[in-house]
């Protein structure tokens, strides 16, 4: 199945790519910043993962609207969308099984 078909495919996609640029936000370039003195780090990964975060957003929006998801689902993948680690957790446990339903 070609996931950039679909809403929910390219919501998925993009959550993961959100969510990798999350990681290495925090866990790469916030320590080079703040232990190595490079500041540049975390212009350009937060630069990226803002763009990421905003298109993150208008996708779920998109997707909430074309599948009908109630409130509760729509806040629950926000609010895992700013926990790292949480749109690993969400595509494993919500949105895979939106697929198969």
């Amino acid at each position: 199945m070609n996931l950039l078909a679909t809403t929910l495919g390219r919501f998925r996609i993009i959550a993961f790519i959100e969510g990798v640029s999350f990681v290495v936000l925090l866990f790469i370039a916030m320590p080079l910043k703040y232990m190595m003195g490079m500041p540049e780090a975390v212009r350009i990964i937060g630069m990226a993962h803002g763009i990421l975060f905003v298109l993150f957003m208008f996708l779920l929006l998109q997707a909430s609207i074309e599948h009908s998801w109630k409130f509760k689902k729509i806040a629950l993948l926000f609010l895992l969308s700013i926990v790292p680690f949480g749109t690993f957790w969400a595509e494993k446990k919500i949105l895979s099984q939106e697929i198969d339903s």
